[in-house]
């Protein structure tokens, strides 16, 4: 038997024809799932612990061809809560069964589950080198969306696909992709990518993030070593010329629940007291209300690049505020790129880029704290000399 599958989102059958039936998998499967994993893969196997999560606890859903009373194909489905986007992270087939249509059953099964999920977008990476999964692919309505370099263990690139399931338009995203190293600096992650939307010399890397972070950060959060004040990411940005103003629900100070220490109290607010008297004297405008989609429209027709504050526990299940990028909105979706990779929930650059969010989920996201506040911070180029 071989593989005709890639991960993350591999390959499928180029064959015609539907002789297996495709059900949901069950605990029971775990063995002959190892047993194709083991024949289809030779690196990054999914172990059969993460089997067990798969099917018990994860935010994902496996499928099984069967065919003849075994299982001859998987599908594995990855969601990610709060969005329209579902991800195809592994499909693979018995080679025994090839050109027997086990491989298109199983992807239009695939569809069919991500949209009874409530998602829009079904994305995908494929290696150039497996052309039966690519024909399947197009001939399925994909299209091309990028290229991973280096993206397999080997060094391969990745072809990525994505197919919109209901017709729906998608943001053209010139926002380059930026992944935050720590737990801490989603803020300096977020205002990297804006910026480097205007300047494609902008040094994506650690040292800016941590130094945009000394400059941004509140010190002290409800836990960990501290967080991003929407005035200090403001601040940050005009330092080095790019055009910034500030969107902001509440003039209290910010991300103050749940500190229970007074004197870190005391710090946060005197930190955030010095960012507004320092962006008063930048001139940095301060609109005293939320950012609306209409304005987000207008801003996004400039090409400005909007940073908004949301809970990290709708998308996350983390009780902490979280920064995003958002660089398009149509009728349905805010297109967002969320700095976060979690590994361990089988995350990658391709999970987490170009987010397409309904927009009645992110505008209960997009507020944090028992007050709900509400802030953005709106990047723009730099003024022409």
């Amino acid at each position: 038997m071989t593989s005709i599958s890639d991960r993350p989102a591999g390959a499928a059958s180029d064959g015609a024809g539907g002789a297996a039936v495709v059900r949901p998998a069950a605990m029971s499967d775990i063995d002959a799932l190892l047993r194709l994993e083991a024949t289809a893969f030779e690196h990054d196997r999914i172990s059969r612990r993460q089997f067990h999560h798969l099917l018990t606890k994860a935010h994902a859903a496996c499928l099984v061809a069967e065919a003849s009373g075994r299982a001859v194909g998987y599908a594995l489905l990855l969601f990610r809560r709060g969005t329209s986007l579902a991800r195809l992270y592994s499909i693979a087939t018995d080679g025994t069964l090839r050109r027997q249509g086990v491989g298109r059953s199983l992807l239009a099964a695939a569809e069919d589950a991500a949209v009874a999920h409530e998602a829009w977008f079904l994305r995908l990476e494929v290696r150039p080198d497996n052309l039966a999964a690519i024909r399947l692919y197009l001939h399925a309505g994909y299209r091309r969306i990028g290229t991973y370099l280096d993206y397999y263990e080997d060094h391969s690139a990745a072809l990525r696909f994505e197919k919109r399931l209901p017709a729906s338009a998608v943001a053209d995203c010139r926002v380059p992709y930026y992944a935050q190293t720590t737990e801490f600096t989603c803020g300096p992650a977020a205002l990297m990518m804006a910026m480097a939307s205007f300047d494609a010399d902008f040094p994506l890397g650690q040292r800016s993030e941590l130094e945009l972070w000394r400059e941004a950060t509140t010190i002290f959060m409800t836990s960990g070593a501290g967080g991003c004040d929407p005035f200090g990411l403001a601040l940050a940005a005009h330092r080095r010329g790019f055009g910034t103003e500030i969107f902001v629900s509440q003039d209290d100070p910010m991300f103050l629940d749940g500190v229970r220490s007074g004197r870190k109290r005391d710090i946060m607010r005197l930190v955030q007291e010095v960012y507004r008297e320092q962006a008063a004297e930048a001139g940095i405008p301060v609109h005293r209300e939320p950012l609306t989609g209409a304005q987000v429209r207008a801003y996004a027709a400039r090409r400005s690049v909007c940073l908004t504050l949301v809970s990290h526990y709708r998308m996350h299940r983390q009780k902490a505020p979280h920064w995003l990028v958002v660089h398009g909105i149509d009728d349905r979706f805010v297109y967002v790129h969320d700095p976060w990779i979690d590994e361990e929930d089988m995350d990658t650059l391709a999970a987490k880029a170009n987010l397409p969010i309904p927009i009645a989920e992110f505008e209960r996201m997009s507020r944090y704290g028992r007050t709900r506040v509400k802030a953005a911070v709106v990047v723009s180029d730099r003024p022409t000399p």
